[in-house]
């Protein structure tokens, strides 16, 4: 068995990206050249790695996400060494982060730009995920690191805690509760409820709500946080949130309105997260403490 650098690193932007296509355009090189190398990989190691599925991609086999974590091992060991030659770094290699969506516009470039300035031998690649597929891929080794809500994670995957978040109530301009100092969920819930579609954090809302007893009245469900921000704007109900961004007006330019809710609920965490099955290379370890260096120096979410 001869494997190469260029065949693993196929194997692993198969998985990342999860089709030949995408990882063929992504690399820039053929398909029939990734195809051929998961073949010959394949072979080489007796098993499969990916299960073809006509239309949609591929999926990882058991016996795959082994391989491929192992794969991202050795790329990373490799990347290090040709790193040991810059004078500008120790640390090199590449990093995949996961963040999920609502948090990753507020905190992904940023934490980018200080690590880069730590680190600038790594590259980093960053997409923005659900709760389901940050778990998945994670699980997968398509990303090392995930940031996001401590919300819908395995029990075995590692919670590095960055920031706790107290929510909030959020409401249009010149609603009945607006000028109150504080809110109680309560009140809230005799008001028409705005959520996302998120599973984990709609289900996260709602047992903040029936924890105090209470059954609110969802109005409307909606894809992302901007859009329910808006609808919350123009007045077709009220929302809870932990996510604050500067400013407090929707995209649409209204105005919002957010309070401090009075009931005493938990914090929610927002943590960098990562399977714990898997090793984490030297960059991904200098990620996290630049990770907490920027968030213990930074006011998040403060209005």
């Amino acid at each position: 068995m001869r494997l190469t650098l260029t065949q693993l690193r196929y194997v692993v932007a198969v998985a990342r990206y999860g089709s030949v296509t995408a990882a063929a355009q992504a690399l820039n090189v053929s398909q029939p050249s990734i195809s051929v190398a998961i073949d010959n990989v394949e072979a080489d190691l007796g098993q499969k790695l990916f299960v073809r599925q006509r239309g949609s991609g591929v999926s990882l086999t058991s016996f795959g996400r082994r391989a491929v974590a192992k794969a991202r091992q050795v790329l990373g060991e490799a990347d290090e060494l040709a790193a040991l030659g810059s004078r500008n770094a120790d640390v090199g290699g590449e990093l995949v982060r996961g963040c999920f969506e609502d948090l990753a516009p507020y905190f992904a470039p940023a934490l980018m730009r200080a690590f880069a300035e730590r680190c600038p031998a790594v590259t980093v690649v960053i997409g923005d995920e659900t709760f389901d597929t940050l778990g998945r891929r994670l699980a997968d080794s398509a990303v090392d690191l995930g940031l996001t809500y401590d919300l819908g994670l395995p029990g075995h995957f590692k919670r590095i805690l960055l920031h706790e978040l107290r929510p909030h109530a959020l409401l249009p301009a010149g609603h009945e509760l607006a000028d109150k100092h504080a809110v109680s969920l309560a009140e809230l819930a005799q008001h028409p409820l705005i959520t996302t579609d998120q599973p984990h954090s709609w289900q996260h809302m709602l047992d903040l709500f029936l924890s105090r007893g209470l059954s609110p009245v969802a109005r409307a469900t909606t894809s992302s946080f901007e859009l329910q921000r808006s609808m919350v704007a123009n007045g077709f109900g009220v929302a809870v949130s932990y996510t604050r961004p500067h400013g407090d007006r929707s995209y649409d330019g209204l105005p919002l309105v957010c309070k401090p809710l009075s009931d005493p609920l938990p914090m929610q965490r927002i943590i960098l997260t990562h399977d714990t099955r898997q090793r984490l290379s030297k960059a991904a370890l200098a990620f996290i403490e630049v990770a907490k260096a920027w968030f213990a120096g930074h006011d998040v979410f403060t209005g």
